[in-house]
């Protein structure tokens, strides 16, 4: 039987922009619906390796596979409609809560039904009236669920999660963790989480720790 292509083929990437190390070599797979944890010291290159996947910065050496294909030979455009990087610290567009929601409607050109737009928001643990809330007005973590929620209404193939739950309390934390879970196993996204948060990497199905890039004699510490 031949063996399963992965969806995701990191193989030796590593980042030395300007001869200094961000990212020492790393290598992994992961298939659709699988979920991969990163932790590691600051300066180990997590958000570095996530920009590379998402396509955002090219490595300095390996190869980034997707469903088979180098990511250099696709169409920038094809790729990043099947990559999702949801950043650390969100930005918001427009004015308000339903700026922000309804924009994947309207890039997909379709129209966006406020109804369901609450429901999602209840999913997060947001109150539905939020919707027409200025976004000028939200808090850190409200602002973190409305960015993430606006990557979570259309999956793509892959998740990149950027420490999304840093501003979250423990309850929400969870209330975050299971729907990721639930959409993961039943759509089928894989995803790719930084986390340094103690109970979170104790459920991780899947745990990669990154460890600092050794640097050279001449490197400034």
């Amino acid at each position: 039987m031949p063996a399963l292509t992965p969806l995701l083929d990191v193989h030796h990437i590593s980042y030395s922009p300007h001869q200094t190390g961000l990212l020492a070599p790393v290598s992994f797979q992961l298939n659709a619906g699988e979920q991969l944890y990163l932790t590691g010291p600051s300066g180990s290159g997590k958000s570095t390796l996530l920009k590379i996947i998402a396509s955002l910065l090219e490595p300095t050496t390996g190869t980034l596979m997707y469903k088979g294909d180098p990511v250099a030979n696709l169409k920038p455009e094809q790729y990043r409609r099947e990559v999702s990087y949801c950043f650390q610290s969100p930005t918001l567009f427009g004015e308000t809560v339903w700026d922000n929601l309804a924009l994947p409607w309207h890039i997909r050109q379709q129209k966006a039904d406020p109804a369901l737009l609450r429901r999602w928001l209840e999913k997060v643990r947001l109150p539905g009236d939020l919707l027409d809330k200025n976004i000028s007005l939200l808090s850190g973590g409200e602002k973190l669920r409305v960015a993430l929620l606006r990557n979570l209404q259309f999956l793509p193939a892959i998740l990149l999660l950027d420490e999304i739950t840093s501003a979250l309390d423990e309850e929400n934390k969870q209330g975050i963790g299971e729907l990721i879970d639930d959409m993961a196993k039943q759509q089928g996204t894989a995803v790719i989480w930084i986390t340094h948060d103690k109970m979170e990497i104790e459920r991780a199905p899947r745990l990669l720790t990154l460890t600092a890039p050794a640097r050279s004699e001449n490197e400034p510490a």
